[in-house]
């Protein structure tokens, strides 16, 4: 297949095919995806959009419906990690475009997600907002790291 060149139809299904992998990486990870240091283990799905632009509102969307059917924080938690994950794909769709190494998703991975979910994070559960967004940092960097592997590997199985 050649991924450059690809369908409406084969984009569709590819971003169906990333949601059901983000929401299913979640349910299998909650159990170490909610605590103190949360290893968001599929954030690192992320960083497909580098290679799949057409991936940020899906995947954002993916985060929305993972907090909303697992998390129990409510309405804050469920748009501010949609919106977070729209800021972190289109971060690693940007690094994609501007031919950044594949190391670099590893910065949108780590980062956003910890700096921006701490926002409210830190209000909802009481902690404040430096120490709660240090101890996602360290989940996130795992993330990240694991984002650009899955990236480097998918760039070389299809030879983007």
């Amino acid at each position: 297949m050649d991924m450059k060149n690809l369908t409406q139809t084969q984009k569709i299904t590819i971003s169906g095919a990333a949601m059901a992998l983000y929401i299913v990486v979640m349910y299998f990870t909650q159990s170490f995806a909610f605590g103190q240091y949360q290893v968001r283990i599929a954030t690192a799905i992320y960083g497909t959009a580098y290679l799949f632009p057409f991936l940020v509102v899906p995947l954002g969307l993916s985060n929305l419906i993972a907090n909303m059917v697992m998390g129990g924080l409510g309405v804050f938690d469920i748009v501010g990690g949609g919106l977070v994950g729209l800021l972190t794909a289109g971060c690693c769709a940007l690094l994609g475009r501007k031919r950044a190494t594949v190391w670099s998703v590893v910065a949108p991975i780590a980062l956003i997600p910890a700096l921006g979910v701490s926002l409210w994070l830190s209000r909802l559960i009481g902690v404040p907002y430096w120490a709660l967004a240090g101890s996602l940092l360290v989940g996130q960097a795992i993330s990240g790291v694991v984002g650009a592997i899955l990236v480097k590997a998918l760039k070389n199985a299809w030879r983007l």
